[in-house]
């Protein structure tokens, strides 16, 4: 970990899982939250997405910084875009404020050399992910900088399998997770396919 733990740091709840480096669409609406997003503005400071679940508040979460404001509304409500920064780890809810916050720390990989077959074995899988799925190929350039964690905040994966990247705290094990995950993204495209040719054939086999 590489700072004390921070008290009174705004926590957003919500349904979804932010990953560092995944730019979040935003509606405000709420009072509480309208507040919160001002001082963050103000500050220029972090607040924290965690994911609540059907289970409860997830004990990991990632920080986020307002990079946008994109609308502001009469009444206060704002539609912006924030970018998640780090993982974080809830370690006391606070109810002092004017909107959820809580003592955080912020949560740092272990010390582990990545693994550069690991690096190269995500980058071609998802590459050819993103051909399959858009049709589009990332060049060489835009692939040498992506991390497992910029990878995966450009494809819609579950919510739990986005939590089981941040809860994880190695590279190395996130690119095994991603590759994986990669992987079963492209046989759920490959069965699309076979479906809608089924679907066009009207159940017959084609042989030519």
């Amino acid at each position: 970990m590489d700072d004390a733990p921070v008290s009174e740091f705004p926590l957003f709840p919500l349904g979804i899982v932010a990953l560092p480096e995944e730019v979040i669409p935003l509606h405000i609406f709420e009072e509480r939250y309208k507040t919160m997003m001002n001082e963050c503005l103000d500050d220029e400071r972090e607040f924290g997405i965690v994911w609540l679940s059907d289970s409860g508040l997830r004990e990991i979460g990632c920080a986020c910084r307002i990079e946008q404001v994109l609308e502001r509304m009469d009444d206060g409500r704002l539609n912006l875009l924030a970018r998640g920064t780090r993982p974080i780890r809830v370690l006391e809810r606070q109810g002092h404020l004017a909107y959820p916050a809580g003592v955080i720390e912020f949560v740092e990989d272990r010390a582990d050399p990545v693994d550069p077959e690991l690096v190269r074995t995500a980058r071609e899988t998802y590459a050819e992910l993103v051909k399959r799925a858009t049709d589009r190929e990332p060049g060489p350039d835009e692939l040498a900088d992506m991390t497992a964690y910029s990878m995966a905040a450009t494809v819609d994966f579950g919510l739990d399998a986005k939590q089981g990247l941040l809860d994880l705290r190695s590279e190395n094990a996130r690119l095994r997770l991603v590759t994986r995950l990669f992987r079963a993204a492209m046989k759920r495209l490959d069965f699309v396919d076979r479906a809608q040719a089924r679907a066009r054939s009207n159940g017959k086999v084609r042989l030519g």
